[in-house]
């Protein structure tokens, strides 16, 4: 009888080798994809691969490597640090261009990352670096100008079930097993999007059934979420507790609840979570739910995002509390959002529409010739530093996108545009 525990984790034991086995990302390693071509020319510049856990990064990562027949390293930020990263420079210059996988690159701090800068763009490593958060918030300026960001999706569920086909028809102990899926639902729902997750999951799940009988094994719904509840944790960084707190949070500010904000606040920290991760959060709601209606909210959200980075814990929980409380108990406005959005919409309906004439800067001789900037009426030299004039396209002239919301703050805003605009927006 073949020992499970005596062999790697199954995620381990099935992780793909080449492109063909590799499952998901299709939109990155599809047939005619950019970075599959890439792949497949040998021309792969450092890259940044963006996504939740369990998505495939490090399996692209050492894919990636195969294909270019280079030497792999793989370091952890949590753990290693420049002196690490030095010793794989050192490497590369002893045995030529190798490849450095550093998984959650986003645990670097700016001079840890600008340790890298020389090596990667001198070409001596190919630097991919995973993380879970976003880049442009995480990752320093000068590494991030030089990477390629890749952006890595959740996985769907019949890419889950290609993984759990993929397991049973190549592992060795499963194969020896008689199993049999009934129902995959609860599986697929703790996994969570998470491959890695879910192949560990499924290992545990075949243990205990083998255990409790030498028969059939029938994976179905009820006894999937009896054994997992017994195993899985109150709170999972990476799980779906994750996403169901961290959105209670978010609509209990919205909904101007301090008293549950401030209660998933604390069951955020109790679990370890990020704690920008939730000043982030509380940024974008700030501007997004708050708006106008409250300028100040986003002023206090982005010094909390500042604040809590000089603190730490367990001091920054008392400044992510106290933003929390402000936030819930501010009056409310999306109306930006919902302009923005709209916007956007009609920008993807109509295209490049010609900005007007009289709107257009003319730099050259060439330009004023051709009426560039003619008619247009500077605001200033007029009553109220106002004067009425078309600013938008012929094709979509007096559309509105922004929708004051009902506080004194917009209502403000309403009046002010009301005396200037009169009819033209329905102010």
């Amino acid at each position: 009888m073949i020992d499970s525990s005596q062999k790697k984790p199954l995620a381990e034991r099935v992780r793909p080798k080449n492109l063909n086995e590799y499952i998901g990302q299709k939109h990155l390693v599809g047939h005619d994809s950019v970075l599959r071509k890439a792949i497949e020319n040998k021309n792969i510049p450092s890259m940044l691969f963006w996504g939740p856990p369990g998505v495939g990064k490090t399996t692209l990562a050492k894919i990636i490597c195969n294909e270019l027949g280079l030497r792999f390293y793989q370091l952890s930020a949590i753990s290693a640090g420049v002196v690490e990263v030095r010793k794989v420079i050192e490497e590369a210059k002893k045995w030529g261009k190798v490849l450095l996988f550093l998984d959650e690159i986003h645990r670097f701090n700016k001079s840890q990352q600008d340790a890298l800068l020389g090596a990667v763009e001198n070409g001596t490593i190919i630097l991919i670096g995973a993380t879970t958060e976003n880049p442009s918030f995480e990752v320093n300026n000068a590494l991030l100008s030089r990477c390629q960001v890749y952006v890595l999706e959740d996985m769907g569920k019949e890419e889950l079930q290609s993984i759990i086909d993929h397991a049973l028809a190549n592992d060795e102990w499963l194969i020896s097993k008689n199993i049999r899926i009934q129902e995959n639902e609860a599986l697929f729902l703790h996994s969570n999007g998470d491959a890695r997750k879910l192949l560990n999951l499924f290992e545990l799940i075949v243990t205990q059934k083998d255990n409790q009988s030498n028969s059939e094994i029938i994976i179905d719904n009820a006894s999937t979420s009896q054994i997992l509840q017994q195993k899985i944790a109150s709170y999972d960084k990476d799980g779906e507790q994750h996403y169901n707190i961290i959105s209670a949070f978010i609509k209990s500010l919205r909904g101007s609840d301090p008293n549950a904000a401030v209660y998933y606040l604390a069951r955020m920290l109790d679990g370890g979570e990020n704690i920008e991760f939730i000043a982030r959060r509380m940024l974008i709601l700030a501007s997004e739910d708050i708006g106008n209606a409250n300028p100040n909210a986003l002023l206090m959200a982005l010094s909390t995002f500042q604040a809590i980075s000089m603190l730490g814990m367990p001091e920054a929980r008392i400044v992510l509390s106290q933003c929390a409380v402000y936030l819930a108990t501010s009056v409310k406005s999306n109306a930006s959002y919902v302009a923005i959005n709209d916007a956007m919409s009609l920008v993807k309906k109509t295209g490049n529409l010609p900005v007007p004439l009289h709107l257009r800067n003319a730099p050259t001789k060439l330009m004023k010739d051709l009426n560039y900037g003619a008619d247009y009426q500077y605001a200033h030299v007029f009553e109220n530093n106002f004067v009425e004039q078309e600013f938008l396209p012929p094709n979509i002239a007096g559309t509105k996108f922004y929708e004051p919301g009902n506080n004194a703050r917009e209502n403000e805003q309403r009046e002010f545009l009301r005396k200037r605009w009169k009819e033209k927006y329905g102010y």
